[in-house]
């Protein structure tokens, strides 16, 4: 009797083809909107954050963290504004469809201005360990648009090439500090010297952004990426990290969390 009982409750604990695809049929939804609506995968182009982030690094961002919160999901996910020093992910300013990767210097109501290269938040020299500068000032124009922002005025030939930005930033400017407006940021790269960001575009508005990274979920050492590569470099590069995926991957840097 005890072994038929134990057969009946096996026969039971059976899970049916039906009852199979539809737990299936669940999991794929949660992963589906998971993907969708609250994580987004992004590769890093460019030096511009570097040492902090490397081209190659593909990193996993969190899509909710600065979206507005609403009542459904508010209680659930940890929804805050964007702060001092934050890493984000955003759509560019400047060039329609192309994704960035800054350092928030400025939010709404800041007074911003560099020195030398230093940077000066509401009077205030910043202490900024993740920043480099690896080309120095040189006493050319370039050099003294960047690092003495906005005290030297943009110049409609080169280092300023949104001509929007051109117009628009003496009207933001007081006192000798960039006032960042409502509802906008002012991004900075890591790497001063090599980074097109705020001073050269203007504020990111806050629509915008697209969310925080978290983690740097591979890291493939190369120095080829981006979306203008042509379709022969993208194969290229796709047999590359498909021959060298093991010696080239970045282990150490896999998993490591954004700060």
């Amino acid at each position: 009797m005890a072994k038929e009982s134990a057969v009946k409750e096996n026969e039971k604990a059976k899970e049916t083809p039906v009852e199979f695809l539809a737990s299936l049929a669940e999991g794929l939804v949660v992963v589906f909107f998971v993907i969708t609506f609250v994580v987004q995968t992004f590769a890093i182009p460019s030096g511009s954050m570097e040492n902090t982030l490397l081209i190659g690094d593909h990193l996993l961002v969190n899509k909710e963290q600065f979206a507005p919160a609403t009542k459904w999901v508010g209680p659930l996910l940890p929804y805050r504004d964007l702060r001092h020093g934050d890493i984000a992910v955003f759509m560019s300013p400047e060039q329609p469809g192309l994704i960035l990767v800054k350092r928030i210097i400025g939010v709404p109501g800041d007074r911003i201005h560099l020195r030398y290269g230093e940077v000066y938040r509401n009077g205030e020299k910043l202490n900024e360990l993740y920043a480099q500068h690896t080309l120095g000032y040189d006493g050319t124009y370039g050099a003294a648009y960047r690092d003495n922002f906005p005290a030297v005025p943009p110049s409609p030939m080169a280092s300023v090439r949104n001509q929007k930005w051109r117009r628009e930033m003496p009207l933001h400017v007081q006192a000798g500090d960039i006032v960042v407006p409502p509802d906008s940021y002012f991004a900075m790269g890591d790497n001063r010297d090599n980074s097109y960001d705020s001073r050269y575009w203007g504020f990111i508005p806050r629509e915008n952004l697209i969310g925080r990274p978290m983690f740097i979920s591979w890291s493939f050492a190369t120095t080829e990426y981006g979306p203008e590569m042509s379709g022969s470099e993208q194969m290229k590069r796709a047999a590359d990290m498909i021959f060298h995926f093991f010696d080239k991957t970045r282990w150490s840097r896999t998993l490591q969390l954004i700060r």
